[in-house]
């Protein structure tokens, strides 16, 4: 799409959508006169893509369309066949009669639209859209697990007799040799290659965060977990589970004829449109051997702390803090309650060219530009405690420690948060006042715990409601009851009014609008797509000093920590519930363990 960056700069200006000095500091950053104004603005976060689509659109007069949660028909979108909308970035979206309604980035592209209407015989349409709604659209196109799978299985049930062999040598001096050497031939069979392929690429689409490939007795079952909750796929004959296994480890570099230890290993997958890096974990069970990978994208942008979930006086005390020169921040919750990636939010924001930032993890999630990541190696002896101790000699400011596992560890953060360094960590504990006296019985002293730590933060995280098919609705008075019964409802409401997230008429629970996904194509039918965090953030002040000092329990921590205004989890919860964000049976999911 041809805007001149001075239709742009002028229309930005009348509208007063971003101020003239502004406009004018990030036009001299430019590099050339003809690099985009527009994409300038983007990656600075002064406008959104979709903004900037629409104001191009404005400008040209082209009508915009944003189809990032619309589903279209087959018939619709095959009018464009794959390649070319692919290629073009071009889809067919609306079907009027002789009129075809196309979405596409730059409608200037008069060759592809002259053709589509030369193989269609009809009028087209052209929409100016973003990115997002065109890859969204994209998505559409492909078949589904089970269509894809259908002659592969054929084919690779060929090779079980192959496996078989394979499986049986070793009753000679050289039969691990030749094992593995039949397995490899296998594992590069194209049947074999293809299963892996639309396995991972299926994942990706529907936006799992792990594979799960599991062998039952007679056959084998694959589960993809998609925003925190496992889904069955796909069930896949158990003659194909060695070849499946095989596969695998030659993808992650395994030794293929290891089947009684576990094993631990990642690769990558990099096309036009992604770039993920996979880490597998094979396990050997009674049937067999189990795999788990786990999805990492590296192309996902930086998310914010808003995006995250949080907010309001959390955000304050958060964003406070981080910027403060030395302490410690804590980060609690259950495995897979995104504390690593709080982390990595944070150290993203820190991270510029005046800091040194080191970190030790196990494992090493995502790889940050500037960053020192340390990989955590038990086989060697570099533990969290000697990484850490080995990393305060290399003169960093920030230090982001995995977990925070044994007492070694948690006695060096301590003290590295007391001799000048900003100290970021996790913990495994239930709520974030219960950090304090989990520290405590590591045997961390009261004295000196009161005077590090800055800020005790527990998370869960909750699946969003769809947008394309949320609906309002009011709760009856049998649902108040049974909400009554699992927490203080009423206590709850008095104080979601204190902070006027409730208006001040209403008078309980079944006077205010709540939302829920109806299930629709987009969410496979869950109600639920995405997910966001909801968190208790305790700031450490001079009450809860003194409380440490004295050994108080988490209980005694916790009401003074709400008596000064800490908002709880489940209350976080019901906030974003009451904006319409995620629904009351997802907030009791996560907080009623």
């Amino acid at each position: 799409m041809y805007i001149t960056n001075k239709q742009l700069k002028n229309f930005l200006l009348e509208s007063e959508i971003i101020s003239p000095d502004t406009l004018d500091q990030v036009e001299k950053e430019l590099p050339t006169q003809d690099d985009k104004l527009g994409e300038l603005l983007v990656q600075k976060g002064l406008l959104e893509e979709e903004q900037l689509r629409k104001t191009y659109a404005y400008i040209s007069g082209i009508p915009f369309v944003n189809l990032e949660n619309q589903f279209v028909a087959k018939e619709i979108l095959n009018i464009i066949p794959e390649p070319i909308a692919r290629k073009h970035n071009i889809v067919a979206f609306e079907r009027d009669g002789s009129k075809i309604k196309v979405a596409m980035l730059d409608p200037r592209d008069l060759q592809t639209i002259d053709f589509i209407r030369k193989k269609t015989q009809s009028k087209i349409l052209p929409c100016l859209t973003s990115e997002k709604s065109i890859s969204h659209i994209l998505t559409l196109y492909q078949k589904s697990l089970k269509a894809e799978f259908g002659d592969i299985i054929e084919e690779s049930v060929k090779i079980s007799s192959v496996m078989n062999e394979a499986r049986g040598v070793g009753t000679t001096s050289d039969g691990g040799e030749k094992e593995e050497e039949t397995l490899k031939k296998t594992a590069e069979e194209l049947p074999v290659i293809k299963i892996i392929d639309v396995l991972l690429k299926h994942a990706i689409l529907q936006q799992a965060s792990d594979i799960h490939i599991e062998p039952i007795e007679k056959e084998v079952i694959v589960r993809y977990r998609i925003d925190g909750i496992l889904h069955d796929v796909m069930f896949l004959p158990r003659e194909i589970l060695s070849a499946v296994i095989a596969r695998i480890k030659v993808l992650s570099d395994l030794k293929l004829d290891e089947h009684r230890l576990p094993q631990d290993g990642r690769f990558k997958l990099e096309t036009q449109d992604y770039k993920f890096s996979f880490r597998v974990s094979i396990l050997p069970i009674i049937d067999g051997e189990k795999i788990v990978i786990r999805l990492l994208n590296e192309t996902s942008k930086g998310l914010t702390l808003e995006q995250l979930g949080f907010r309001g006086k959390a955000l304050e005390v958060i964003q406070k803090n981080i910027h403060r020169p030395h302490g410690m921040l804590l980060v609690t919750g259950p495995t897979g309650s995104g504390k690593t990636t709080t982390l990595y939010t944070m150290m993203d924001i820190l991270n510029t060219n005046q800091v040194n930032i080191s970190t030790v993890e196990d494992p090493i999630e995502y790889r940050m530009q500037r960053i020192n990541q340390t990989q955590v190696n038990s086989k060697v002896g570099l533990t969290f405690a000697v990484g850490l101790r080995s990393l305060l000699r290399q003169d960093p400011d920030i230090i982001m420690v995995g977990e925070i596992r044994d007492e070694e560890t948690m006695h060096i953060a301590i003290n590295a948060a007391m001799t000048g360094h900003l100290v970021l960590s996790t913990l495994h504990t239930n709520s974030a006042a219960a950090t304090m006296p989990r520290l405590m019985d590591m045997g961390a002293e009261p004295f000196l715990l009161a005077s590090t730590l800055n800020v005790a933060i527990a998370q869960r995280l909750v699946r969003k409601i769809c947008p394309n098919c949320q609906e309002d609705y009011l709760m009856g008075q049998n649902d108040v009851e049974l909400l009554k019964k699992k927490v203080d409802a009423d206590k709850i409401f008095e104080i979601l009014k204190q902070e006027k997230i409730i208006p001040e008429t209403a008078r309980g629970f079944e006077e205010v609008a709540f939302a829920r996904g109806k299930g629709c194509v987009r969410c496979n039918n869950t109600g639920y797509k995405g997910r966001l965090g909801i968190y208790e953030v305790i700031e450490v002040d001079d009450d809860l000093r003194a409380l440490i000092s004295e050994r108080k329990d988490s209980d005694t921590i916790n009401a003074k920590a709400v008596e000064n205004g800490t908002i709880t989890m489940l209350q976080d919860g019901f906030i974003k519930a009451i904006q319409k964000v995620t629904t009351i049976e997802e907030i009791l999911r996560v907080t009623q363990e």
